[in-house]
């Protein structure tokens, strides 16, 4: 049995459905807070159990007869509840007889515990002190917060902007994650790996190039006069710094292929 837990979000979902295309659908567990939002699941065969990860003890349930458990990252993001919500999680595969855990972890947890990193760093640890197999999936940010249908807007401007200052961003789809994650969890040789996940370098000034491509449009780029608020302008920021430009071969590995392209993103998107 592999139990995903998380299995309700966009990744989870999108994990279980590349495990139920090579596995028969009672060989897979959907481990969620409220199971009511994987009706569709379990009408497909997939058990899905009530997993909650602020009750521990609804963990332990959802865990039980586990050969592999996905655990994916809490959406939480104070670090302390995080932290939390993740050991409780480790703790609970521990006393439920799991075999082995995949952490759906982040670029440089295995490096320290500062900021963001937080909660992965102390779970990553806490899995290597509790003795389980296990197999560490640090993924970037998911290329789909920055390449999804809103670009559309930006064709019909027929102008992109950012405050990247032309840096690259080495994100990668949450499809291919998904099917790194599922590659994993049906695959033995990958026990005892720490992966560093990042997709092909891009660039937004090559954003705009591959838009007016796809669209048949021009779409000039610009940089951003003042500093772009909220979210998205602090991953602009970072990319800015040159922190997301780091490479590494990991994800291309475990896919087996090349991680998606720049343009086969956002064909996706815009289609």
């Amino acid at each position: 049995m592999i139990v995903v837990s998380a299995a309700s979000g966009a990744l989870g979902r999108l994990v279980i459905e590349r495990l139920l295309s090579r596995l028969p659908a009672d060989a897979v567990a959907a481990a969620v807070r409220d199971p009511a939002r994987c009706a569709d699941l379990a009408a497909r065969g997939v058990d899905v159990r009530h997993g909650d990860y602020d009750d521990p003890a609804s963990l332990v349930t959802a865990f039980r007869g586990a050969r592999r458990l996905l655990l994916i990252s809490s959406p939480e993001l104070a670090p302390e509840r995080r932290t939390r919500q993740h050991l409780a999680a480790v703790d609970a595969a521990v006393t439920a007889g799991v075999r082995a855990v995949a952490y759906t972890s982040f670029l440089g947890a295995d490096r320290g515990g500062d900021g963001p990193n937080a909660a992965h760093h102390a779970t990553e640890q806490a899995i290597v002190g509790s003795g389980l197999a296990y197999t560490m999936l640090r993924h970037p940010f998911y290329s789909d917060a920055f390449i999804n249908a809103g670009l559309r807007a930006a064709v019909e401007a027929g102008q992109l902007v950012s405050g990247t200052g032309g840096r690259g961003l080495n994100t990668a789809s949450r499809a291919d994650l998904a099917e790194a994650a599922a590659n994993v969890l049906t695959d033995d040789a990958h026990l005892g790996h720490g992966y560093d996940f990042t997709g092909p370098v891009w660039t937004y000034p090559q954003l705009a190039a591959t838009l007016g491509d796809v669209a048949g449009r021009t779409v000039e780029y610009h940089e951003a006069a003042e500093p772009i608020p909220g979210p998205m302008g602090f991953l602009m920021g970072l990319a800015g710094s040159g922190a997301l430009e780091r490479q590494t071969p990991d994800l291309a590995r475990v896919l087996g292929r090349p991680p998606a392209t720049l343009r086969q993103a956002v064909a996706t998107a815009l289609a």
